[in-house]
């Protein structure tokens, strides 16, 4: 059963990555990957709020797979990261892929700790 909720979790998870991308970098005229970097940040926030609500007992094993692993890891994305980073190094654009890696990494960590506080204060 516990393949089944992470397999629910990434058929969800998959397309919302793509069309948030999509989206979101449609909307900006920039080299900077914002696509990526709001899914990554939002799949932060969403794990920093799931470990918060599994610490507390207010979420299950089986939500942890189905948002956790299923939904959060078909949403995010370190591989397409790295990727645009480089290809931003390559270009010549270094200060749009350092700008990607400070921002990315500081986002994200803060974006965690921002959801744990979160569901702490929910479910505490």
């Amino acid at each position: 059963m516990n393949w089944l909720m992470v397999i629910i979790g990434a058929v969800v998870g998959a397309p919302t990555r793509y069309l948030t991308d999509m989206a979101v970098q449609k909307r900006h005229d920039t080299v900077f990957p914002w696509g990526t970097f709001a899914v990554n940040v939002a799949g932060c926030l969403i794990l920093g709020v799931l470990t918060g609500a599994v610490s507390e007992e207010a979420a299950s094993d089986s939500v942890r797979l189905l948002i956790g692993t299923g939904f959060c890891g078909t949403l995010t994305t370190y591989s397409t990261f790295s990727y645009e980073t480089m290809r931003l190094a390559e270009a010549a654009a270094r200060f749009f892929a350092a700008a990607n890696v400070i921002a990315s990494v500081g986002a994200g960590l803060g974006a965690a700790f921002a959801g744990v506080a979160l569901a702490e204060a929910a479910w505490a």
